[in-house]
């Protein structure tokens, strides 16, 4: 019974701490504490499709602009090791085009991009960084997330 409790505490707490993530997420448009920063990278995560193949979703965000969209184009870089050497895979390395469009995005307040990606073989990813190419006015925002951070984490055992 108590481990039961205990189970059942935990998944409160994840519940409770997904809430107030999303709170803080919507904060970020009509609350008074906005953060002034026009446009970001709220978020990003990668689940894998294959041995190789991975999926993302980023979630894009503005707070200033809010008569006006948002539009660009999104790329992804990841850093890592293969064969005991640093490596940098640039976005054409990931779509395996030399001449990889970025995925585009076009938005008032948020819009979540998603797409997939492949990783060469043995390679150890450690960190992705997304740039955003807004298109006319601003410049470039990036933002480097930890791979241990936008990957799913395994589930504990019992």
């Amino acid at each position: 019974a108590n481990r039961e409790l205990q189970g059942t505490l935990a998944e409160r707490d994840e519940e409770i701490a997904a809430l107030r993530a999303d709170v803080a997420f919507y904060e970020r448009f009509v609350g008074s504490t906005s953060q002034g920063r026009e446009l970001s990278v709220h978020e990003l995560r990668m689940q894998p499709r294959t041995d190789q193949g991975w999926h993302y979703t980023a979630t894009l965000t503005q707070s200033l602009a809010r008569d006006a969209a948002s539009e660009g184009e999104m790329r992804l870089a990841i850093e890592g090791t293969r064969n005991g050497r640093l490596q940098t895979l640039a976005w054409s390395d990931l779509r395996q085009r030399a001449d990889a469009p970025g995925v585009p995005y076009a938005f008032k307040y948020f819009q979540q991009v998603e797409g997939d990606i492949v990783l060469p073989p043995g390679f150890q990813p450690l960190r992705v960084t997304v740039r955003l190419a807004p298109k006319g006015r601003g410049a470039a925002v990036e933002r480097a997330f930890s791979w241990a951070d936008v990957t799913p984490r395994s589930a504990p055992e019992p």
